[in-house]
């Protein structure tokens, strides 16, 4: 993998809304052959309460029997663990092998209220307290700016509100930004474009996309956004999932495959062990099969 490039695997968000628990053992083992096949920056837990998302309420022991389960000498990989309120950032702080805090802001008021049940300003001020207590202790933050390629509520959007967050949150000094289609209605030019502008207002801010679509669709964006400038992408293998509270309308995250295709396209080595990934796949695939009841990606 090229030293600019960042792939960030995402189970979390791939599991996060299955109809059916996956058990502890089989996402244990998941991580592990993640970080086998070469992923080095993983989203594989969250610190939410149970009674929303009962998929990550053993988020704490999966943590600990994946740190276990590492062969020896291997090194352990970035691990984000999302939070929405206080509570879960105080879970995520205590709880060894988390080493990234992540917090989703919206720009939408609907989505915020649905997401977080939060007013702009609390949302800022919770992102505030992330800023500094994540420092105190030594973890990285990233902020996800959910609906930054549109909004389907009837609410007004445009690139500005985007750029007006990157503003203030580059004020607050946090260095690391990922851009999330959150409902995956946009289109390559968009991304392209609201991209290329948003790299304008971060200085100093390593920018990301966090982006969900239909299959045929996806290459083309992330060649857009690597074309734009982008070296920072999240994904899921055979890609399943996405956020639960975006609506009936939600398709899923960008299969980490189409990624990887666009990357290659674009003269870039992405660095992943296709033999081992080939292992990865299939677990993801008997996930899908067993806990997801969703058909296997064309």
């Amino acid at each position: 993998m090229t030293d600019s490039l960042k792939l960030i695997e995402c189970p979390r968000d791939a599991w996060q809304g299955l109809p059916e628990i996956i058990p502890t053992a089989a996402k244990v083992e998941y991580l592990k052959q993640l970080v086998l096949a070469g992923f080095r920056h993983i989203d594989a837990v969250s610190f939410v309460s149970p009674k929303h998302v009962k998929q990550m309420a053993d988020s704490e022991e999966v943590m600990s029997k994946f740190l276990a389960s590492l062969p020896a000498g291997t090194t352990p990989p970035e691990i984000i663990g999302i939070v929405v309120n206080q509570k879960g950032l105080e879970r995520a702080l205590a709880t060894p092998g988390v080493t990234t805090i992540g917090y989703p802001y919206s720009i939408s008021a609907y989505f915020r209220r649905a997401n977080a049940n939060m007013t702009r300003g609390e949302s800022r001020q919770l992102v505030e307290s992330l800023k500094r207590e994540t420092k105190a202790a030594g973890k990285d933050l990233v902020i996800y700016i959910s609906m930054a390629f549109g909004n389907p509520y009837d609410e007004p959007w445009g690139p500005e509100l985007v750029e007006d967050t990157l503003e203030w949150l580059k004020d607050i000094r946090v260095s690391t930004v990922s851009l999330a289609d959150t409902i995956g209605t946009a289109t390559a030019e968009l991304v392209r474009e609201v991209f290329a502008l948003a790299k304008d207002h971060v200085a100093g801010i390593e920018l990301g996309v966090h982006l969900h679509s239909r299959p045929e669709n996806a290459e083309y964006k992330v060649l857009a956004a690597y074309q734009a400038g982008c070296r920072r992408f999240d994904s899921a293998l055979t890609g399943l999932g996405g956020c639960p509270f975006a609506g009936d309308d939600l398709v899923g995250n960008i299969a980490t495959e189409d990624v990887l295709a666009g990357l290659r396209k674009a003269g870039v080595d992405p660095g992943i062990e296709s033999d081992k990934l080939k292992r990865v796949i299939q677990l993801a695939n008997e996930i899908r099969a067993k806990y997801a009841h969703a058909p296997l990606p064309n």
